[in-house]
C-alpha cells in the first residue's frame, strides 16, 4: 500500500503534498478559503537528481481551496507569465517573465463581485489579472505592469515584489510591496537596520490603477514578504525580517515581524514578531513567507515550509509547501507567537458525501498526482486525479453519511486498462463498504460515470478510496464522486 509523503493521516499540515506551493496568500469568499501560491516545481540536474531551487519555475500560480481546512480542492495552475512563450504559449500576461508571490482580493464593483490577482514579475514590478470568480478565467486588463520602478514614490525599492492587497471597509484598496537591502554586496549596518524598501500604494476604485504616490513604510530590518490585516480599527503590517547584520532581541532574523497603525497608509510603529523561521519547527529553514487571514470567526496564518521536499529528498533544497496554524491576538492588540506544527487546524465542518465532490479534493493521499481534466461539467480549470497505480489511494476527512447511510456510489472515471476503487472507512485497511469496477472507457480523457452499491456507510468517517488493478502505469483517471 502506498504511503503518504509529508501529510500524515490525521494531520492538517502541510495542506497538500501531491505537489508544491510557495508564498501562499489567502482569500476568503462564500464560505471557502482560496490559497494562491507561487508555482514551486522541482528542478533537475542532468543525472536526474534534484537541484537547488533557482525559482526559474515561478511562472504560474497554483490555486487550492477548502471549506473545512483539511480537505483541499486542487484548482490547478493559472498560467500567468506569458513572455517568451512561457506556459507553453498560454501565458496570460504577455509582458511578464515570471509570477512570484501572488496576492488576491475581491471587491463589489457596480453590483458584481470582481476578483483581482496581483503578482510580482520577478523582482521588477507588480502586475494584476482580473476575473469574475476566484478560480478564473483570468485576463490581463492592462497589458503591462501596474507598479514599476517609475511609479511615483517607488524609487529606492531594491526588490519590487511580494505584493499584499487589502480592501478596507470603505471599499478602498491598498497594495503593499517591496523588499531588499540597499548597499549592494556590502550594506552598512544602518542600511540593514532601516532599509526603507517597503511601500504602500492606494489603488483606484477599479483596483487596477494607482492613486497618488507610494508611501514608505519604515519597517526595521525589512527583507521581503509584505502582509496586512485589520482588527478593531488597527492595521497590522507584517513582513519577513532580514538575516543580515546584528539584530536587537525584539527583531529576530528570519522571523515575521509586525507593525501597527490607525491608518492603512501609516505611519506604522514596530510592535513585535509572531512567526519563527520554519526551520525552528520543521528542520528546514529558508525564507519565511506568510499571510494572516480570518475565516469563520478565527484568525489564521498561512505560511510555507520545506516539509514535502524534506520528506522526499532528505533536504528541503528550497522547495516550499503551504501550512496553516491558528493566530491569536491578545487583549492589548499584540499578536501571540504562533505554534507552527504538523497537526495544523482541526476540521471545521463535516464533508457532505451526497454532494458532487471533485476527486481532486484531498485530505490525504498515497502518491497520486493531479492534472488538467477535459471532463464535461466540472469547475473552471477542472483537474482530475491521475498517476494511479495499484495500492495508491485518496482520502477525505470526516464525511457525514447520516443515520440512514449511503446506498450507492458513483464516480466519473476514464481508463484504457481498468481497475477498481475500493470504498473504505477510517483507514486504507478499514471497513470495505463497496467496490467500484472501473471499465476501459477507450481513453484517459474519455469519461464515463459508473456506479456501485454501498453497504454499512453511516455516521461520520474518514473516507478512503483505495485503487487496485493489474495494469502498468496509470490505471485510470478519477474526476469526481458522489454518494446517494
Amino acid at each position: 500500500m502506498s504511503t503518504t509523503i509529508a501529510k500524515s493521516v490525521g494531520n492538517s499540515n502541510p495542506l497538500i503534498d501531491h505537489h508544491l506551493g510557495a508564498d501562499p496568500f489567502a482569500l476568503t469568499y462564500n464560505g471557502r478559503v482560496y490559497l494562491y501560491m507561487s508555482s514551486d516545481n522541482y528542478e533537475y540536474n542532468p543525472d536526474g537528481s534534484i537541484r537547488e531551487n533557482s525559482f526559474s519555475n515561478l511562472k504560474s500560480v497554483f490555486v487550492i481551496s477548502s471549506e473545512d481546512m483539511v480537505n483541499w480542492t486542487d484548482h490547478g495552475a493559472i498560467p500567468v507569465a506569458g513572455a517568451n512563450g512561457a506556459n507553453g504559449g498560454q501565458g496570460i500576461a504577455k509582458w511578464a517573465g515570471g509570477s512570484w508571490a501572488p496576492a488576491a482580493a475581491v471587491k463589489n464593483i457596480n453590483g458584481k463581485d470582481k476578483f483581482f490577482l496581483y503578482f510580482a514579475n520577478g523582482g521588477g514590478g507588480i502586475g494584476v489579472l482580473t476575473a469574475d470568480s476566484p478560480i478564473g478565467p483570468w485576463r490581463d486588463p492592462l497589458g503591462r505592469a501596474l507598479v514599476t520602478s517609475s511609479t511615483p514614490g517607488v524609487a529606492g525599492v531594491v526588490w519590487l515584489f511580494d505584493p499584499a492587497v487589502f480592501v478596507d471597509s470603505d471599499g478602498t484598496g491598498y497594495l503593499y510591496c517591496g523588499g531588499g537591502i540597499p548597499g549592494g554586496q556590502r550594506p552598512s549596518q544602518s542600511q540593514i537596520a532601516n532599509p526603507r524598501t517597503a511601500r504602500v500604494l492606494r489603488l483606484g476604485a477599479d483596483m487596477t490603477s494607482i492613486v497618488g504616490s507610494a508611501v514608505t513604510i519604515d519597517a526595521p530590518f525589512m527583507f521581503e514578504d509584505s502582509g496586512i490585516h485589520k482588527l478593531n480599527g488597527v492595521y497590522y503590517y507584517s513582513y519577513c525580517i532580514n538575516f543580515s547584520g546584528s539584530h536587537p532581541g525584539n527583531i529576530p532574523a528570519g522571523e515575521i515581524g509586525y507593525m501597527t497603525s490607525r491608518s492603512p497608509m501609516g505611519p506604522f510603529t514596530y510592535a513585535g514578531h509572531f512567526l519563527k523561521n520554519p526551520g525552528s519547527f520543521f528542520g528546514a529553514g529558508g525564507n519565511n513567507h506568510h499571510c494572516v487571514f480570518q475565516f469563520k470567526n478565527q484568525w489564521y496564518v498561512v505560511y510555507h515550509a520545506q516539509t514535502v521536499s524534506l520528506a522526499l529528498y532528505g533536504s528541503g533544497r528550497g522547495y516550499r509547501s503551504p501550512h496553516i496554524n491558528p493566530l491569536y491576538h491578545n487583549g492589548d492588540g499584540s499578536i501571540r507567537e504562533v505554534a507552527a506544527n504538523y497537526a495544523g487546524v482541526g476540521q471545521l465542518s463535516n464533508l457532505n458525501p451526497y454532494n458532487r465532490v471533485e476527486a481532486e479534493t484531498i485530505g490525504w493521499n498515497g502518491r497520486i498526482l493531479t492534472e488538467k481534466s477535459y471532463a464535461w461539467g466540472g469547475p473552471e480549470n477542472n483537474q482530475n486525479v491521475t498517476g494511479i497505480q495499484n495500492g495508491d489511494w485518496v482520502a477525505v476527512g470526516n464525511a457525514d453519511f447520516g443515520s440512514r447511510g449511503a446506498r450507492s456510489f458513483n464516480a466519473n472515471v476514464a481508463s484504457t486498462s481498468g481497475g477498481k476503487i475500493e470504498v473504505r472507512l477510517d483507514s486504507v485497511n478499514g471497513r470495505l463498504v463497496g467496490t467500484l469496477n472501473v471499465p476501459n472507457t477507450g481513453g484517459m480523457q474519455n469519461w464515463r460515470t459508473v456506479e456501485t452499491s454501498i453497504n454499512g456507510a453511516t455516521g461520520v468517517h474518514k473516507l478512503f478510496f483505495v485503487f487496485t488493478g493489474n495494469g502498468y502505469g496509470n490505471l485510470f483517471n478519477f474526476d469526481y464522486w458522489q454518494f446517494s
